[in-house]
């Protein structure tokens, strides 16, 4: 019996690439979900949240595969775990999960990786101590997309495991795909990622308009983008370099799509290059706003109340600012000056408030480690 814990994300820039073969810069939240696991031997597997004290479930693993649709949709994403393990050949007598989460839910943090990654890690190590990182992401993403039905890429999943405290993750998603079990290091690099030695704080503003990745937009831009590469005669959008081999693209939606991946790409590499350096963290904020703008108006993932929020930490003197996330709601994030996080965040309620917009949750946050037992 242990305790295992796997931390939400914040997307820095590279938002949309991941499915597309591309780059992402991703930090680890101090907030986590975590995972009290002990073995049981009668072949069945029982999942309890402390979230949701109504609704525990005690099934027999056998029957995983066809409970599928028939389990509350949280639920899914601990079971289609279990399932995965067993499906790749791993035995299971039997487990017990029980689950308390602190990221929040549908705020665009990548919750559902953090649960999916610690009861990921909870199984390795009780049943399966030698499955490597790379395989265990690939279980925890294999579980969102064909458990659950989200046809995620591998960002979220890469980042709750392999982020490191102080650091962002570069990941080249293409090459990290191609990865060979049992390999380490190809495709990712820690970049150093320290806002409080320039006076300033990575700011979170949770909108309170919950996105929902199953309702047919996300899957939608996924086609989209392949789509555009069709259009343009590539496997994947990440073998286009130049914006101007975007205009080619006749359809003009498919053109949108496409110029955000690359620019976006082009992004991820002028962020890495400024903390590679060493260099000012503030002169990241304007590249983070291009962002939220190619975002909004490209790739069309944002909302009304989410570009507001941008707007309003812009307005009360943020150094740049960009939705996070898939979309369609969710979350902001800003480059603040620490002595101006709390006039930021009186400006955004007062905006939020005269608006009508809910009430947001508004925090700071530090590059925190990847998943690891703590009990």
């Amino acid at each position: 019996m242990g305790t295992w814990a796997a931390p939400g994300r914040v997307t820095v820039i590279g938002e949309h690439t991941d499915y597309n073969e591309g780059y992402a810069l991703p930090i680890a939240l101090p907030m986590v979900v975590r995972c009290t696991a002990r073995s049981r031997t009668d072949g069945r597997v029982r999942v309890g949240s402390r979230q949701r004290p109504d609704q525990p479930a005690l099934v027999a693993i056998s029957d995983l595969a066809t409970l599928r649709m028939r389990v509350p949709r949280w639920m899914r994403y601990p079971l289609g775990v279990v399932a995965e393990f067993t499906r790749r050949g791993f035995a299971m007598s039997g487990v017990d999960l029980e689950l308390d989460g602190e990221v929040p839910i549908g705020a665009g943090l990548a919750s559902s990786a953090a649960l999916s990654c610690a009861v990921a890690v909870a199984l390795r190590d009780l049943f399966a101590g030698d499955v490597p990182d790379r395989a265990l992401i690939d279980i925890a993403r294999a579980a969102e997309n064909d458990y659950v039905g989200v046809p995620t890429g591998l960002l979220d999943q890469a980042a709750a495991i392999l982020c490191t405290a102080g650091h962002a993750l570069l990941l080249d998603i293409r090459e990290f795909a191609s990865d060979e079990p049992g390999r380490h290091g190809k495709g990712y690099e820690h970049i150093p990622f320290d806002l409080e030695r320039f006076g300033l704080e990575l700011l979170v503003v949770d909108t309170k308009q919950p996105h929902e990745l199953v309702d047919g937009r996300y899957a939608a831009r996924r086609d989209e983008c392949a789509a555009a590469a069709a259009a343009l005669g590539v496997t994947s959008l990440r073998e286009v370099e130049s914006s101007a081999d975007v205009d080619r693209i006749a359809e003009e939606v498919l053109r949108r799509r496409a110029r955000h991946v690359v620019t976006e790409n082009q992004r991820v590499s002028a962020v890495v290059d400024t903390l590679r350096a060493g260099g000012d963290p503030r002169g990241i904020g304007s590249i983070l706003t291009a962002g939220h703008a190619s975002l909004r108006d490209d790739f069309e993932v944002s909302t009304p109340g989410v570009d507001t929020v941008v707007e309003a930490v812009m307005a009360a003197g943020a150094h740049g600012a960009r939705m996070v996330g898939g979309g369609f709601g969710g979350s902001v994030v800003a480059v603040v000056d620490c002595a101006r996080t709390e006039f930021v965040e009186e400006s955004v309620r007062r905006r939020l408030a005269g608006e009508a917009l809910p009430d947001p949750h508004v925090f700071t946050v530090v590059a925190a480690p990847g998943a690891r037992p703590i009990v």
